[in-house]
Formats: C-alpha cells, structure tokens, sequence
C-alpha cells in the first residue's frame, strides 16, 4: 500500500513539473515572445546557404542570453519541400524567418528577378556594387511593402554548367540538353533561347534523374556542385560561365519582428548583417583566390571543366540578349538601368 501511495505521488509530481517547466520558461520571455522560432532553408549547413543560417541562429541566440531561440528547417521542409511557396509561407506567418533566394522569391515579388538577368554581373564587384548600394536598397523596401523585413545580404553564389554529355563551350552545344533549372520563367525563357530543354523540378528529385540519366544537367553555384558530389551521378562536364548570380536575403516575418522589443530587433538586424558577411566569404571561398583551389579539387574528381574566352562568352550573351531585354520592361526599366550604372561605376 505504501509502495503505490509513493508511486502515485510520484507520477503526480513528475506531472506537475512538466507542466511547470514550460510555466517557468514562459514566465522568463518577454511577453509575445514564442520559445522557438523557425527558419527557412533550402540547404542545410553542410552548403554556405545552410551554414549563413546557421550562423545567424548561433549568433542571435547568445547574444539574445536564449530570449530568441532558432529552430533550423532545411529543405525547405516547413513547406513540404517546395522552395517557389517559401515567400509566400514567411508573409503568412507559415515560416517565421528565412535565409531564402532571389530565385526562388522572384515569382512573388518581380523586381528580384533582376539578379537572374543573364550575363548581367560579369564579377563579384558587379554583385556587390549592386547590393551593398542604392539598389539593394531598393530591393529592400520593396520586400517590407510586401510584408517581410529583409534585414541582411548573402550568397548562394555564380551559377555554372555541368551536364554527363559534353563540354559546353558555345549556345549550339546546349541544343537539346535536358537541363534541370528553377521554378522561374526567365530561367525557361533563357534556356530555351539557348536551345536547351529546361526542366522544371524540386533539388530532391534533380539528383536521382542526373543519376539515371533521365535529365542530362543542371546549373548551380560550386560550392553546391561540391558538396552535393554530383560528380557521382555523371555530371562530368562543368562548364565556368557566371551567366547569373543568386544573392540571398535574411529575412523575418513582419509578425514576429513587431512582436520583439527594439533592441532585441537590432540584435537580430546586426547579427544576419555579421552572419550574411561570414557566409558570402564561405561562398566565394576557393574561387576568388589566385589559384582558385576549388577548381582543382574539381578537376581532381575526374570532372571537365572548361573556361570560356572573352569571345565564347559573347556568344551566350548575344543569344540571350532578347531574354534580357524582355524582362528589363517586367522587372522595372528604370532598376536595370539604375544596377546597369552601379555596375559600370564600380571600382
């Protein structure tokens, strides 16, 4: 009898604590606070894009003392895998922050489409002058009017070629290449002006059709190439071509944002600033070197990689030039135009 008196105290009281230990934590936030806050992400941190995520979660956690605490959602798994209804899940208060892409952005809000122009950034100053400066600003006040606050830049970084049929080195050797790209229209309308047949399709079933043979290539920055091993599944030609540059944003729901106090807001501003700075260095990194040591780990996994000239680079831009004149009028004439200067005056 005394054994179940002390088993039942017991349980009681075990039953008591758990509920008082969520009452206690509760009771140590501000109020409106939530005890975990979820994040976006396509990649996990085993990718830069994972790891400026990552970075930011760390850095807004300590140095909140744990008032703000981060969950991290990679494969955009909050949305059930689809990258192209992020943007709208973050306005809807389905994700509460996000480390997301211009790419993936770009169908709901048109002005990001300006980074998928083709052949519109020749180098990485091209892409910095463009960000760090009045257009980027722009950029941001056109995400606060559609509902987020976009507080920091970063980078999935130049997206290259890779295919398992042949090196690329002219618009003729795209022709008919099955070529997996983004949900974008301008990413359809460039390839196809090309005479490649884009694909549409999610990350997750890009790989398995390389490895099978079914879709032929795809594009994405290097460090991605890498990281995923697609050497594995035949993408054996790589092809160096900087047709486009993929900024990230560092974004929150305007929500949750409006619910934190003022110095927690620019705790969580300064720490996507320092962590979005941390990772364009870990996206660059192996490439901006004078002997780019990433190209030589690529070639070291048995991978072509070709170079364009000056003048085979002329040729891509001369084919798709009626692409980027055609969507210069829907993202905005007097933004291209505005980037096109910032471009021409960086130093």
């Amino acid at each position: 009898m005394k054994l179940r008196t002390f088993l039942t105290s017991a349980v009681a009281a075990a039953a008591a604590l758990a509920f008082s230990v969520p009452a206690a934590m509760a009771q140590t936030l501000p109020a409106g606070y939530k005890a975990e806050y979820r994040m976006s992400l396509v990649l996990g941190p085993a990718f830069p894009w994972g790891k400026g995520g990552e970075l930011w979660a760390n850095k807004v956690r300590e140095r909140t003392q744990g008032r703000i605490n981060i969950k991290l959602y990679p494969g955009v798994s909050l949305i059930q895998g689809d990258q192209t209804r992020e943007f709208s899940a973050l306005r809807q208060g389905v994700i509460d922050m996000a480390v997301g892409s211009t790419i993936n952005w770009s169908p709901q809000v048109k002005q990001l489409n300006l980074f998928s122009l083709p052949f519109l950034f020749p180098d990485y100053k091209a892409v910095d002058a463009v960000t760090q400066g009045d257009v980027g600003k722009q950029i941001f006040a056109t995400l606060d009017k559609a509902g987020v606050v976009p507080l920091a830049w970063g980078e999935n970084g130049y997206r290259e070629i890779s295919n398992s049929k042949k090196a690329i080195k002219t618009p003729a050797d795209l022709k008919g290449l099955k070529i997996r790209v983004v949900g974008s229209p301008l990413f359809l309308d460039t390839f196809t002006a090309l005479g490649a047949n884009p694909t549409q399709m999610s990350w997750a079933d890009a790989q398995p059709a390389f490895a099978s043979g079914a879709v032929d290539g795809q594009e994405n920055p290097l460090a991605i190439f890498t990281a995923a091993k697609l050497h594995t599944v035949a993408q054996k030609h790589l092809t160096l071509w900087g047709y486009v540059n993929d900024p990230l944003i560092f974004v929150v729901n305007k929500e949750i944002w409006n619910s934190w106090t003022p110095a927690d807001r620019e705790i969580v501003k300064q720490a996507a600033i320092d962590a979005g700075k941390e990772e364009i260095a870990i996206a660059r990194k192996g490439v901006i070197e004078a002997d780019r040591p990433l190209l030589k780990d690529i070639t070291g996994l048995g991978v072509t990689v070709t170079e364009l000239s000056a003048e085979e680079r002329a040729a891509f831009v001369k084919a798709t030039r009626p692409v980027y004149e055609k969507w210069k009028g829907q993202i905005g004439a007097d933004l291209v135009a505005a980037a096109e200067k910032a471009i021409a005056a960086r130093k």
